[in-house]
């Protein structure tokens, strides 16, 4: 246990790291430097951060667990299989580039506008922002941290809650020390005009997010739900507008409610698109189809158990590929090891099976193998060798090296 709670807060250090986490970093590297000269609100700042964290760590933790008490095979990153939640996250990031864009401000009540300070939105836009982080964090599984995830779901529900408390505090860890640690803090740049400038470039990490999101969105349920999509990214987009101009007539002492009230009303409307997207996806889809295009062979296979128990053990080895569109370090694996030449040098050479298993959807034959595995989320990948014997698991981070290595390792028979 001790050493499964390790690995959970050394994943989550990791986690910090990853790709799918860059889009949340700026607003948590400008949240800490805009506050650099008072003491206080750093330390307020930091511990509301980890509280946003960990209070969502734990009940994304108790949902994970629940929904598997019930039987469902789910693993980590569950939540985005739901194209209702891949909307609602990618007109959330949407709103974040905007507000960073200038075009609104959060608590303008308390400065001026424009102010070079950046909105104040104080501990409870901290905790809202650890609470993003741990979100938008999903996607990715860390080094150290897919065993510990594994075993968390396998667990005793004490002892799983325990591993996902461990992964939270690892996760916080840096920006937390930073915020605590006075010599930590002086390790950032100080505030100054420059930040004006850095606050609106951040907000181009936050439309990439935003655009992955809809390719997601498209993949899972289609070009009807990316146009509804679409359609709400206008509507909010004119909302946060109106709300920009109620705050600036507001401080110019105009009549500003009507245009507040518009700009409110836009915003709760946009709940009746997203209510008509589905909850959870099919699993007989497109996104189950591998894109010949991204994949190391022309024709790769879709994966299932009778396939893989049909071909196993016939002189061939099998690569199995567990992956998601909207896992970016499966997409960043694909195109840094598996689509190399190298890769399908080895691949024609070795007379590799190459299967894809696409959790874009929800598939629970896929979650229930990647369990078996003991991993507790995506990227998986595993190897089956020629021979028929047991299965090897490869590193979530691939690189050409690994994969040519393993696949030469599996199509070498038994003496």
């Amino acid at each position: 246990m001790l050493t499964m709670l390790a690995a959970a807060f050394i994943g989550g250090l990791i986690l910090n790291c990853m790709p799918c986490v860059f889009p949340v970093i700026s607003l948590k590297a400008f949240g800490l430097i805009r506050h650099l000269h008072d003491r206080r609100a750093v330390r307020i700042e930091g511990l509301a951060f980890l509280t946003g964290v960990v209070v969502t760590m734990l009940l994304l933790g108790a949902a994970l667990l629940a929904a598997r008490a019930s039987g469902a095979a789910v693993g980590w990153g569950f939540q985005l299989q739901s194209p209702a939640l891949i909307a609602a996250l990618a007109l959330i990031m949407l709103a974040l580039a905007l507000n960073m864009m200038g075009v609104f401000e959060i608590g303008l009540a308390a400065q001026r506008l424009g102010g070079i300070a950046g909105p104040r939105d104080g501990p409870l836009g901290a905790a809202l922002t650890g609470a993003l982080a741990i979100i938008v964090a999903t996607p990715c599984t860390a080094p150290f941290m897919a065993g510990a995830v594994g075993a968390a779901l396998l667990r005793p529900p004490v002892e799983g809650m325990a591993i996902f408390l461990a992964l939270a505090l690892g996760f916080a860890a840096p920006f937390t020390a930073i915020a605590l640690v006075p010599a930590c803090a002086r390790l950032l740049p100080k505030p100054g005009p420059w930040m004006a400038i850095l606050k609106h470039v951040l907000a181009f990490p936050m439309l990439a997010a935003a655009a992955w999101l809809a390719w997601v969105l498209d993949q899972q349920a289609g070009a009807t739900a990316l146009a509804t999509l679409l359609a709400s990214a206008v509507v909010l987009g004119f909302a946060a507008w109106l709300y920009g101009l109620a705050q600036q007539r507001r401080l110019s002492g105009l009549y500003y409610r009507p245009q507040l009230a518009l700009a409110v009303l836009l915003v709760a409307g946009l709940a009746v698109p997203l209510a008509g997207l589905p909850t959870t996806s099919d699993s007989h889809s497109k996104a189950n189809t591998a894109v010949a295009g991204d994949a190391p062979l022309a024709r790769p296979s879709v994966w299932t158990p009778q396939a893989v128990s049909a071909e196993r053990g016939h002189g061939k080895p099998i690569f199995v590929n567990f992956t998601a569109s909207w896992c970016i370090t499966c997409q960043v694996n694909d195109k840094a090891a598996l689509s190399t030449s190298a890769v399908k040098a080895a691949m024609a050479r070795t007379g590799t099976i190459y299967m894809v298993a696409d959790s874009t959807k929800y598939n629970p034959d896929i979650d229930q193998a990647i369990n078996e595995f003991g991993r507790g989320g995506l990227p998986v990948y595993v190897v089956y060798p020629a021979d028929g014997g047991e299965p090897v698991l490869l590193p979530q981070l691939l690189s050409p090296d690994i994969v040519v290595s393993a696949l030469e390792k599996a199509a070498k028979k038994r003496s």
